[in-house]
């Protein structure tokens, strides 16, 4: 005795063969489909490339007002997660955030508009309090003397970690720097995780006067760390600073206008808005400075030595609330990217590092270098 297809849907959903057996049918799919409507996935671990249970993972949807927590949870023993809620990126708000939590470190998943929230892939790492891999691998000094007697200073600093661990040391930090005395103490640290958005953190004392540390996890792939602050300086002058950590290439940027001159102070070429690059050594830096000249004059505060970029010591964000959202929105307007991001361009500084950034990955555009960055050279990390 055969089955007819339709009978078989019958038997299986309880609507009628026959002619309403397609209407049986679209409504098995419409209710297959709303089982799936959720966002799941699994997490996975990046040194064994097996699933891994016991992670809590939690989903944030973004909007204007912040992300917002759905809920959290743990996966199971084939290291899946998920969540039943009806939501999708880019609908009532911006795109969606997964974070999972393993061995004390946060990873982010972003998922934009364009992206499926099934089967969704959140990679962890073992945690490891000694650096193995990770190391500072470019470390910028980007310089602004304004005539108003002041100079504007933003860090770029890059770490590169091509281990299957995340450098995590809470007690003693994976970031260490120390701030003249003129800067008094007040800086900006925004930090930026492999595949991850900026966001501000805060530093602790390191035990001695103006050096900080930073509990900030250094996972596998490029982590970029932005250092922003301020001190009195009249031009000509002699800026004097000093690295807590190696580098492997050290570099400083002058604005039009402006001379760096000294021992292991080496010019390199031109680069973004006729600014000048130099190679320095360290981890004591100490060179000559003529002239002034700032990036962005417009807007700029170029007095009194103590501008919002480097005027919010110990104001931190929390890890799990990035704050460029914005700028993942499919129906976000150029404006309101560049408002969701207000608060980390208050200078075309981090901009322009970010620009120095992109250029010397792809390797260096500029006359050619040694072969070898000395091998004292140094880098806050």
């Amino acid at each position: 005795m055969s089955i007819s297809w339709g009978r078989l849907s019958s038997l299986r959903t309880g609507f009628p063969a026959g002619p309403d057996a397609c209407k049986g049918g679209a409504l098995l799919l419409f209710l297959a489909s709303a089982l799936h409507a959720g966002v799941d996935g699994v997490v996975i671990n990046g040194a064994t490339s097996q699933p891994q249970p016991g992670s809590t993972v939690t989903l944030f949807q973004t909007t204007n007002q912040g992300p917002q927590n759905l809920g959290s949870v743990k996966t199971d023993a084939a290291g899946k997660f998920v969540f039943t809620q009806d939501v999708k990126p880019g609908v009532g708000g911006g795109p969606l955030l997964l974070q999972a939590v393993y061995q004390g470190v946060q990873y982010n998943k972003t998922i934009t508009p364009n992206l499926s929230t099934n089967g969704v892939q959140i990679p962890v790492f073992p945690a490891s309090k000694t650096p193995g891999e990770a190391h500072v691998e470019q470390h910028f000094l980007v310089l602004e003397p304004s005539p108003q007697g002041s100079m504007q200073v933003t860090e770029g600093i890059i770490f590169r970690n091509d281990g299957k661990s995340t450098w995590n040391d809470p007690d003693n930090g994976t970031f260490r720097f120390e701030l003249p005395a003129g800067a008094q103490d007040k800086y900006e640290l925004n930090v930026t995780a492999p595949g991850g958005l900026p966001i501000r953190r805060s530093a602790d004392p390191a035990g001695k006067p103006h050096q900080f540390k930073v509990d900030f996890a250094i996972k596998p792939g490029e982590t970029e760390m932005q250092l922003a602050w301020s001190m009195p300086f009249n031009s000509p002058g002699v800026f004097e600073d000093h690295m807590l950590a190696k580098a492997g290439t050290l570099r400083a940027v002058a604005p039009q206008g402006v001379e760096f001159k000294g021992d292991g102070v080496t010019p390199q070429g031109t680069g973004p808005s006729n600014s000048t690059i130099y190679t320095i050594k360290g981890p004591d830096v100490k060179f000559a400075i003529q002239g002034t000249g700032l990036f962005n004059a417009q807007g700029d505060d170029q007095g009194g030595g103590d501008s919002s970029a480097a005027s919010n010591s110990g104001q931190s964000i929390s890890e799990n609330l990035p704050k460029l959202y914005g700028m993942l929105s499919a129906n976000s307007s150029f404006g309101e990217s560049l408002m969701a991001v207000k608060w980390i361009i208050l200078t075309v500084l981090g901009m322009l590092a970010l620009g120095f950034t992109l250029l010397y990955r792809k390797g260096n555009p500029l006359a050619a270098e040694p072969s070898k960055a000395p091998s004292h050279a140094r880098g806050r990390g």
